[in-house]
C-alpha cells in the first residue's frame, strides 16, 4: 500500500500563493500516477490536477486552469500542488491520490486506489 500524507495548507488572502505537498510512505510512489482532489463544505469532491508517472503528461481542471501547476520529485517520493492566484472559491480540503495506473491522469475518482486525510486551504477575499 501507499500511504499519503498532505501538507502546506492554510489560511491565505485572496491573490497569495500556496504550494501543497503529498509525501508518500511505503511503497515507492514513482509508478504511480497522482492526483489532487478537493472538497468544499457540504459539496462533492471535484478533481483539481493530475499527472503521470513519469510526469510528462499532466491534465487539470478547468477552474484552476493556468493557476495551479501539478509537479513530482519522485526521488523524494512527493508530488506537489503550486497554486497561485487563489480566490475564495478555492477554499476547500485538498486531497491528494495514487493510481496504480501511472498513465492514468484523469479526473475519475474511480481511477485512483489510495488517498491521504487532506489538508485545508482557507482563501479570504
Amino acid at each position: 500500500q501507499v500511504q499519503l500524507v498532505e501538507s502546506g495548507g492554510g489560511l491565505v488572502q485572496a491573490g497569495d500563493s500556496l504550494r501543497l505537498s503529498c509525501a508518500a510512505s511505503g511503497r515507492t510512489l514513482s509508478s504511480y500516477a497522482v492526483g489532487w482532489f478537493r472538497q468544499a463544505s457540504g459539496k462533492e469532491r471535484d478533481f483539481v490536477a493530475a499527472i503521470t508517472w513519469t510526469g510528462r503528461s499532466t491534465y487539470y481542471a478547468d477552474p484552476v486552469e493556468g493557476r495551479f501547476t501539478i509537479s513530482r520529485d519522485n526521488a523524494k517520493n512527493t508530488v506537489y500542488l503550486q497554486m497561485n492566484s487563489l480566490t475564495p472559491e478555492d477554499t476547500a480540503g485538498y486531497y491528494c491520490a495514487a493510481s496504480r495506473n501511472g498513465y492514468y491522469y484523469a479526473g475519475e475518482v474511480a481511477g485512483y486506489d489510495f488517498w491521504g486525510q487532506g489538508t485545508q486551504v482557507t482563501v479570504c477575499s
